[in-house]
């Protein structure tokens, strides 16, 4: 989940300065611990049984790989541009880069879509069972529609009111987790249950767009006083700390439910788990619980990511004042995001959305350690660990892949088909208007270094 606040930072003076380790921790683990692990648990429970809690962990581990590329790049080039800004420093400005950065930008619709079913399911639980089939998608559309006018219309609290978002929604899974744990009958984590390992990747390429939101530390990376020491601590400590998190609530769920129960509850999972261990009440709790993060999560991710994205497809740079007023001026934007996001919400179930979000991440991280693979003599990179994170990615990709086709066909389709799409809109678009991607200056480093591409 995209903090709202980061992309919209405004520029700060050098002797301003001043992001701490503890501030640069909290936007990691606040851009991970969103909408996702509420959203797309039953899900993945589903593919890789009692042996969630070790896709929690293989996509944990892929994120913590990849996290390497962003704390040495952005220690490098400290700037809000993020991946967009080392795609196209080490890709070049050119219709490869530009792809890629449309394909991010519709990753993170398809992101959008994920948050918007996963309120809907826990919604859902406020009403009667026997519900019509149509009210959940409904309500998916309604939210989308909702947080939108929220962005043409200002509702500048919301905003600031992230930090209170992320520490609610961190103390209620903290607060679940060691409940859960300390009450569990581990048996419901017995080797009987486990999927094959092919299932367990599975899972874990599925589960990794929660962990996505990691590289929203490297945009901040300009507002720290020393990035080079800062950024790379912030980076694992996040990723590491969201890890422990995510495998607390795994243990929590599996060790209070049957994986016959997680899949009638598949929705609203977290919610089921906790009315066996906490009672009625903490059933509530959580449900509510899952409301808000997975609103906050659409919410910011609409305000923040998706507009960078759009901001730099469309213009080739950020406005120099970045906030709330860039959707107001161009709203086209964002009513292009949120249409798209309402077609992947009416035609495609949260396990597909979840499916695709996670692999176009995974491609687009793939791509930025390639990037960093061709600026490592800038970044003083260690190519072993870079071509890691490469072959990690890929993998997972593959693996994720392979299942979709064989079990989502239209989701697999979809996914493969936004590739063409992606580049052919960049070269349109740059035929048609003759827009350059634009990198922001950085002491010391030289523009587009690994040439053109």
């Amino acid at each position: 989940m995209p903090p709202a606040s980061s992309p919209s930072a405004k520029a700060v003076p050098a002797h301003a300065k001043q992001m701490g380790l503890a501030s640069a921790v909290a936007i990691g683990i606040g851009g991970m611990v969103g909408g996702g692990v509420y959203a797309i648990f039953g899900s993945a429970a589903h593919v890789a049984g009692s042996a969630l809690w070790l896709s929690f962990l293989v996509g944990g581990l892929v994120a913590l790989a990849t996290s390497y590329n962003y704390a040495k790049l952005g220690a490098r080039y400290p700037t809000k541009g993020g991946a967009v800004e080392f795609l196209v420093r080490g890709l070049g400005d050119g219709v490869v880069s530009g792809g890629l950065n449309i394909y991010m930008w519709i990753g993170y619709v398809i992101a959008l879509a994920m948050y918007a079913a996963g309120f809907a399911g826990y919604l859902m639980t406020f009403f009667p069972h026997d519900h019509p089939l149509w009210l959940p998608k409904a309500a998916a559309a309604g939210a989308v529609l909702l947080f939108t006018l929220v962005n043409v219309y200002g509702a500048a609290w919301v905003g600031r009111s992230e930090l209170l978002t992320v520490a609610v929604n961190l103390a209620v899974l903290s607060v679940f987790a060691v409940w859960g744990c300390a009450t569990a009958d581990w048996q419901g984590l017995s080797r009987a249950g486990w999927a094959a390992p092919s299932g367990i990747a599975f899972g874990g390429g599925m589960l990794f767009i929660a962990y996505e939101g990691f590289g929203l530390v490297a945009n901040a990376a300009g507002d720290m006083a020393d990035p080079p020491r800062t950024l790379p601590r912030a980076l694992y400590l996040s990723v590491c700390s969201v890890i422990v998190v995510y495998l607390g609530v795994a243990f929590a769920v599996l060790g209070h439910l049957p994986l016959a129960r997680i899949d009638a509850a598949s929705d609203y999972a977290l919610s089921e788990a906790a009315g066996t261990f906490m009672g009625g009440k903490g059933f509530t709790v959580i449900a509510v619980g899952a409301l808000f993060a997975t609103a906050a999560a659409l919410n910011a991710t609409l305000y923040g990511a998706a507009n960078v994205c759009w901001m730099i497809a469309k213009d080739g740079e950020l406005p120099a004042a970045f906030d709330r007023l860039a959707w107001k001026l161009a709203p086209g934007g964002l009513f292009l995001t949120a249409g798209l996001v309402l077609v992947f919400v009416l035609f495609f179930d949260l396990a597909s959305v979840a499916m695709m979000g996670s692999g176009a991440f995974l491609f687009i991280y793939a791509a930025v350690a390639y990037s960093h693979l061709r600026l490592r003599a800038a970044t003083s990179g260690r190519p072993a660990l870079i071509w890691l994170s490469i072959a990690l990615c890929l993998s997972l990709l593959g693996v994720l892949g392979s299942n979709m086709y064989a079990h989502s066909r239209p989701a697999f389709w979809t996914m493969l088909g936004l590739f063409p799409v992606s580049f052919g809109l960049e070269w349109a678009y740059r035929r048609a208007t003759g827009r350059r991607l634009k990198i922001g200056s950085t002491p010391g480093a030289t523009k587009n270094p690994a040439g053109n591409a």
